[in-house]
């Protein structure tokens, strides 16, 4: 049976699987943390920095809710929004966690089953996210590490590079 099925998925999920389902921003994310059976733990959305020392608060909030409610594993499933997700997703790959990620398309067409006022708002998304991610529908995002993560990097500088070249060219001529 392949791992990334839906059942496969829905299988992972247990009693003792604590979901966070997290709003990506550009400098603030927002998260909500539920149970299996889609039981909120926490009372507010959680509120925290794109940066280390938010990504650390944020791991000490997961941490501090799974020792809590007695749960063994911890899936963080976001929408990967633009580039800002790129970041707390190597952190959490780093802190041994496989964050999980949910089609941006899904999370707008369930907010319009859920209610009438689609809009976005932060304290609704991280529920939604954390709903696909409980019914399974969710993808492994692939997050290079090591010298993959350098060739990444190095491939995008050069593509910048190219077209800062041609920007020069077409300005001088």
């Amino acid at each position: 049976m392949k791992y990334n099925t839906q059942n496969a998925k829905i299988a992972f999920i247990t009693e003792k699987t604590l979901i966070v389902g997290i709003d990506i921003g550009s400098e603030t994310h927002y998260a909500r943390s539920f149970d299996w059976r889609n039981y909120e733990y926490s009372k507010k959305p959680f509120a925290f920095s794109n940066d280390e020392a938010g990504f650390a608060s944020f791991k000490a909030w997961m941490d501090d809710i799974a020792d809590k409610h007695g749960k063994e594993t911890v899936i963080p499933g976001m929408e990967p929004t633009g580039h800002y997700w790129l970041n707390l997703g190597a952190y959490l790959q780093e802190q041994g966690m496989k964050p999980v990620h949910v089609n941006p398309h899904h999370v707008k067409k369930s907010k319009e089953l859920d209610d009438n006022n689609p809009n976005k708002n932060d304290r609704k998304d991280p529920k939604t996210i954390a709903g696909l991610v409980n019914e399974g529908r969710f993808l492994y995002p692939y997050i290079p590490t090591g010298i993959y993560a350098e060739l990444r990097n190095l491939s995008n500088l050069r593509i910048q590079t190219q077209e800062e070249i041609t920007r020069i060219k077409n300005w001088i001529a």
